[in-house]
């Protein structure tokens, strides 16, 4: 039959999805299409090469006519703090035993210890080596500058020509020890310092600097008389028998 109504029927158009299931289907889209941001994984912070006993022994001093500042500590290396090591030389306890080559003072202890301090060399610290004793102790020393400091940085120097008076900005710090061979000044001082970060250093000039808080304490421990042995430089740490004294500087060293 050929009449219209041998024609197929049309196809019914598909239902429209509603405002809320199109809703759905963006969402579900625009979540594919996404990262999750995961949190950071904490990284771990490297522990402190410095102990709550080092950052006591190296904080501010009470008790002192002068401010002695704490030392930041993260200025400086573990090697320069105060520790108790092997004695590394052959001398009775109660000597010191100045190592300037290696930038260490040694104070020898009993039972084959010494307390180590990391100090500072000068230029003036490496024109003597030999065996002195301690003569004087001072507290907050006066300074004066050498004329060779003078003339090296008149501009620095000059105007303290007659000395300056023990204080928080004198160079030698808060403590001094001065030593002398057989009754005569060997010009050789071990002193502190205002300047914490230098130890460990070569330094332009003095003798041998420590940290204040270092020569308060090797003052506590040492009495005047005390034997004292400097290494002359290429000695080595365990060098530390006696030795004649070189020709020592031509003035005060500090």
């Amino acid at each position: 039959m050929t009449g219209r109504d041998d024609e197929p029927a049309p196809l019914a158009a598909p239902p429209r999805p509603t405002r809320r299931a199109a809703g759905l289907m963006l969402a579900l889209l625009a979540a594919g299409c996404t990262t999750v941001a995961r949190p950071p994984v904490p990284t771990a912070k490297p522990p402190s090469p410095f102990s709550a006993l080092d950052r006591q022994r190296y904080g501010e001093v009470t008790g002192e006519p002068f401010r002695v500042p704490a030392v930041s500590l993260e200025d400086l290396r573990p090697r320069n703090l105060r520790q108790l090591v092997d004695n590394p030389t052959r001398e009775q306890p109660g000597t010191i035993v100045v190592d300037p080559e290696n930038r260490f003072l040694y104070l020898v202890q009993e039972g084959g210890k010494a307390l180590r301090y990391g100090v500072g060399v000068g230029r003036e610290g490496l024109a003597w080596s030999g065996t002195a004793n301690v003569a004087t102790k001072r507290v907050w020393p006066r300074w004066t500058p050498t004329q060779d400091m003078i003339r090296r940085e008149p501009r620095k120097y000059t105007k303290w020509a007659g000395g300056m008076a023990g204080g928080a900005d004198n160079p030698l710090g808060a403590r001094a020890l001065y030593l002398f061979k057989d009754g005569k000044d060997t010009l050789y001082r071990i002193h502190g310092t205002n300047e914490p970060e230098t130890i460990g250093e070569a330094v332009s000039s003095g003798c041998i600097r420590m940290m204040n808080q270092d020569v308060i304490d090797l003052y506590r421990r040492v009495s005047a008389g005390a034997k004292v042995v400097v290494l002359p430089v290429g000695a080595g740490r365990r060098q530390a028998a006696s030795r004649p004294a070189a020709a020592p500087p031509s003035e005060p060293a500090w």
